[in-house]
Formats: C-alpha cells, sequence, structure tokens
C-alpha cells in the first residue's frame, strides 16, 4: 500500500474511533443517565452512566481539579502528540492501526474532559462480583491500540525503522 494510501486508512481509522465513541457516549447520556442500569446476557453485560473525574478506573478522581487538569487534560494531550511524532518516524506499518486506535480514543476521551470535566462511561461486564469498571467505546480502542503496538513492535529488532515502516524522515 502507498503511503498516502496508509495515511488515508489511519486518518479513517481515528475518525471512526471519535465517532463511535461520541455517538454512544451521546446515547449514554440521553437514554442512561436518569435510569436504571441495564442488564443482558444473565448481568455478565451492563449498560449504566457514570462520569469519571479521574482516569482509569477512577484513579484521582478525588484529586483537585487543577492536578486533574494539568495530569489528564495536559497530559493526555501531550501523550497523544508524541504517539503522533512516534508514528511518523517509522514504526512498523502493522503497528500504526495500533496507534490509531490509542490515538482516536485518547482524542475523544479528552474532548469529553474539555467539554464536560468528566468522561462518559457506560458499560460494564463480570460474572458474578467479578466484574470489570465502567469503560466506554474509547477505552476499548485505547486497550486494543495498546495490544497491537505491543504486539507488532515486540515483532521488530529494535534497529530502527526496517521493511514495512513508514517515515516521512524523507518526504
Amino acid at each position: 500500500m502507498t503511503k498516502i494510501g496508509i495515511r488515508l486508512v489511519l486518518l479513517l481509522a481515528i475518525g471512526a474511533t471519535i465517532g463511535c465513541d461520541r455517538v454512544t457516549k451521546h446515547v449514554a447520556a440521553t437514554r442512561l443517565s436518569e435510569g436504571p442500569s441495564r442488564s443482558f446476557l444473565a448481568d455478565t453485560f451492563r449498560l449504566e452512566y457514570a462520569e469519571n473525574t479521574g482516569g482509569f478506573l477512577s484513579l484521582g478522581a478525588d484529586w483537585p481539579r487543577p492536578v486533574r487538569t494539568t495530569v489528564f487534560g495536559a497530559g493526555n494531550a501531550l501523550l497523544l502528540v508524541l504517539f503522533v511524532v512516534a508514528m511518523r518516524r517509522g514504526w512498523p506499518t502493522r503497528a500504526l492501526l495500533g496507534v490509531a486506535l490509542l490515538v482516536g480514543g485518547g482524542v475523544s476521551n479528552l474532548l469529553d474532559r474539555i467539554i464536560h470535566g468528566t468522561v462518559i462511561d457506560f458499560m460494564n461486564m463480570g460474572i458474578g462480583p467479578l466484574r470489570t469498571g465502567i469503560f466506554n467505546v474509547a477505552d476499548i480502542a485505547i486497550t486494543l491500540g495498546v495490544g497491537i503496538v505491543r504486539l507488532e513492535t515486540s515483532r521488530s529488532d529494535g534497529q530502527g525503522p526496517t521493511e514495512g515502516t513508514v517515515s516521512n524522515r524523507h518526504s
């Protein structure tokens, strides 16, 4: 695939991730925020509205607002910029989809923090008392992206850009 084709696919993946997350959060806010949680598949999957002021599993939710804003707003934005820079520096092409998912999910959660001051979460899975935290589509994309990046970068030899990488250093 050409560099332009790869870039188009990555932009589409980022846009689709952001779009899916924004739409599902809107539906959660309008349909779940005022009502009880909804249970499916013998309570294996639940839909329940939550607003998370912290990070992963509400880490830092009790921190003072300026600290939360710095860590989860500015820190997140800086991390996203670093991922985009790293992506342009020649990561294995197979890892770039993971970076795109990570960036799309991170941008959508950052938009929540900027617009609402919290992140809207609404999904929960588990069996009996063993349950996940409440999460959203962006969190799924971020987790999947980390897994793809980890898998694909561990396959490279660590010698820098190799065959099958995308690099913009000379373009």
